[in-house]
């Protein structure tokens, strides 16, 4: 079977399921920085005797560690296994005993994974029917996008994770939640066009983009909650500003998805309003955007769109 076959039956079995799925690498779980270094500094044997002798050393937490212990908290919540999380790692099951070793230690319910043996697991991401894929290595996430699924690069961060048990999402629009097609207009045309075209495609739909799918499967976990007492919130965080706004509107509507809330900030830096939103992660597409963000606010780079072309990434 090919991956464009095997990405639409893990997309029907996704929607038989009904479980939010999610799939994340070792070193986006778990801070493998010091094995890291062996590895690249004395190679994969090194690598592998050092894993071993301290495979009974529980791995400190890592960039997404803290999200995924919200979002695993949600089956707690619902009394009933409404997220997954699949671990996806490089690893061989050898070398892997002392993620597993921390999962256990940490009490997070993972009982899924694949062990590629230096091999990239981006190709298991669709099997196991994952909504998004978070990971430290740009291009396996990149080869996710590019088969439809959710994917955002994790960046080293040292911003404080909330404590609650809410679980707040922040998202860019354009190139993450819709498609690129509007932001192609401003890279190609400028700013005076770009709301120009806004304003005339104000009641046309855009096109969804990577994210959209996920957010979808957000908003059916949210409304197995009561209206007052849903952990998961939704946030839209984009540059645009009036009358470009429209067009956000009305595609949301066309969509029938609702997002919790919406910063439509005009180019001002999203940073700050991330902090006040207290976001637990946030996914754009611009770098220029996601080291900002990342200073306030665990971030994750979407490597989509005209704007990544343009710098290679």
């Amino acid at each position: 079977m090919n991956m464009n076959a095997t990405s639409k039956t893990a997309r029907n079995t996704r929607t038989q399921d009904h479980r939010l799925v999610v799939a994340i690498s070792s070193r986006a779980l778990f801070n493998l920085d010091a094995s890291h270094r062996v590895y690249e500094e004395q190679g994969v044997e090194a690598y592998r005797q050092y894993q071993i002798a301290h495979e009974e050393e529980p791995l400190a937490p890592g960039d997404a560690f803290h999200l995924v212990k919200k979002l695993l908290n949600i089956n707690t919540l619902l009394g009933q296994p409404r997220v997954e999380v699949i671990l996806l790692s490089r690893n061989t099951a050898d070398t892997g005993l002392r993620i597993f070793n921390s999962i256990e230690h940490h009490g997070l319910d993972i009982s899924k994974a694949a062990f590629c043996g230096g091999s990239s697991p981006y190709r298991y991401i669709s099997a196991f029917g994952s909504h998004l894929f978070l990971s430290t290595d740009g291009s396996d996430v990149r080869q996710a996008l590019d088969h439809d699924i959710a994917a955002a690069t994790i960046m080293p961060s040292k911003a404080a994770n909330t404590d609650d048990y809410k679980l707040r999402f922040a998202f860019d629009g354009d190139a993450v939640l819709f498609s690129d097609e509007a932001e192609r207009v401003y890279k190609l045309q400028g700013l005076e066009e770009f709301a120009r075209s806004e304003r005339a495609a104000a009641r046309k739909p855009l096109s969804g983009g990577p994210f959209k799918p996920f957010l979808a499967a957000l908003q059916q976990l949210q409304s197995e909650f009561g209206p007052d007492d849903s952990p998961i919130r939704t946030c839209l965080v984009t540059a645009r500003a009036a009358p470009a706004h429209a067009r956000v509107v009305h595609t949301l509507r066309a969509w029938d998805i609702k997002i919790d809330e919406s910063l439509f900030l005009g180019g001002q830096d999203k940073g700050a309003f991330l902090r006040a939103y207290e976001a637990d992660v946030f996914f754009d597409d611009q770098q220029k955007y996601c080291e900002s963000a990342r200073e306030h606010v665990a971030t994750g780079h979407v490597p989509s769109g005209i704007a990544n072309q343009a710098s290679g990434a």
